[in-house]
């Protein structure tokens, strides 16, 4: 069996590339874009190929190379916050690399089964009695990357349906965990962290709104439920994947300061504040579960850490 990962370089198609390697016999294919570096590890171990899939003849490239059993969907725009100020960029990164690929798998004649990955984000503004957000909860997006995504999901959908492709659908929830860039809250804050211990900034950690709760999980727990939806999900049909418990992101906060080697102020930074923002998010992963079996290993307080310890390793080796 071949698998290939698009966004093999990013945060989830990195770990998703260390449990295939570890965990199957299959042979992994990985898409990176120019310049961006594989993780040491993987090199030698998976076929990498360059591409922008925001071109039709790139994406029909790497599936006419790799020739994949198996598709995991994983490039594509991932910053919530960096969308408000690029949603056209991210809107076509999302929807346009989908599109290349199917239509590159159609012209291939492959039978290729693809797992797109959606994005909790569809769900947008909750309400109390939305909680905890099942597949049935409605789409109100708040922000351009969840409208991206939504659209992303719909544009799986038809293909399913009208082309008969074999294709799976997931919706994860947050997830965190080493290798994470700044962009987000639980990397965002490890990194001042490791900065301040390093004296390379001054013992301040700037933050936004502490009061919002997300539902979190490990990325090396999503990328195995990642697997398992591709091996036992049903062809057409969608999955949530979380943790079912929400943490406040003050709740980060204290864990990262208090871990810290030095003492540390906290300064809240308007600019770290949303134009809008969903104020909680609960994943109900009970139909996932049931045909998986699949639940998160990693406690939230080592996934806090462990983010917090990579960024410690990454600041010394670039100090030299």
């Amino acid at each position: 069996m071949r698998a290939l990962v698009t966004g093999s370089g990013g945060f989830a198609g990195s770990h998703l590339l260390d449990y295939l390697l570890s965990n199957t016999d299959t042979e992994v294919y990985g898409t990176l874009y120019y310049g961006i570096d594989p993780v040491e590890s993987h090199v030698g171990r998976v076929r990498f190929l360059e591409a922008d899939l925001l071109e039709p003849e790139h994406a029909r490239r790497v599936i006419s190379e790799s020739k994949p059993d198996m598709l995991f969907h994983l490039a594509g725009h991932a910053g919530v916050g960096d969308s408000w100020g690029k949603p056209w960029s991210t809107f076509e990164s999302n929807v346009k690399m989908t599109l290349n690929l199917f239509l590159a798998i159609k012209e291939a004649g492959l039978k290729t089964r693809v797992l797109v990955v959606g994005s909790n984000e569809e769900y947008g503004s909750v309400r109390p009695e939305d909680l905890p957000q099942s597949e049935d909860t409605p789409f109100r997006p708040l922000n351009p990357y969840g409208v991206s995504k939504i659209a992303q999901d719909m544009l799986a959908l038809q293909f399913f349906q009208s082309e008969k492709m074999d294709v799976v659908r997931v919706r994860p929830f947050n997830h965190i965990g080493p290798r994470q860039r700044p962009g987000f809250v639980v990397s965002a804050f490890a990194y001042q962290i490791a900065r301040i211990e390093a004296g390379i900034q001054p013992p301040e950690i700037r933050v936004g709104d502490l009061t919002t709760r997300r539902d979190f999980t490990d990325v090396r727990d999503m990328v195995r439920g990642y697997w398992l939806a591709m091996t036992e999900g049903i062809s057409g049909d969608v999955y949530n994947i979380g943790s079912g418990k929400s943490h406040p992101i003050r709740e980060v906060l204290d864990i990262l300061i208090d871990a810290c080697k030095v003492k540390v102020n906290v300064v809240t930074d308007p600019d770290r504040f949303r134009p809008a923002e969903v104020q909680e998010t609960l994943c109900d992963a009970t139909k996932f579960r049931r045909l998986t079996g699949w639940k998160p290993k990693i406690p939230f307080r080592q996934s806090v850490l462990d983010t917090l310890d990579y960024w410690r390793r990454q600041i010394e080796t670039e100090s030299g």
